[in-house]
């Protein structure tokens, strides 16, 4: 007989039923945040203040200064330097 028992040892399909539900779970959540992004996101409209003065090699997130998104920011990104403009 096996004596050689632990609380982690889940095996068969009890192991089965819960690494596919976590695996489930984590899909959710995913895909529940990528659409609230993506509706968020599709209510903006972007314009490019001078063409001209972007640059093709410069310092990283440079040329964002040339870039005015109409809407308000989405998921909090602080990176960025983007203009943001009320509709």
């Amino acid at each position: 007989m096996n004596e050689n028992r632990s609380v982690w040892a889940l095996h068969g399909l009890t192991g089965y039923f819960i690494a596919v539900a976590l695996l489930l779970s984590i899909l959710v959540f995913l895909m529940y945040e990528a659409i609230t992004t993506q509706q968020a996101t599709a209510h903006q409209s972007y314009e490019i203040k001078n063409p001209l003065a972007i640059k093709m090699f410069g310092k990283d997130l440079s040329n964002e200064k040339q870039v005015v998104i109409h809407g308000s920011p989405v998921g909090g990104d602080v990176k960025h330097k983007y203009q943001f403009e009320s509709k």
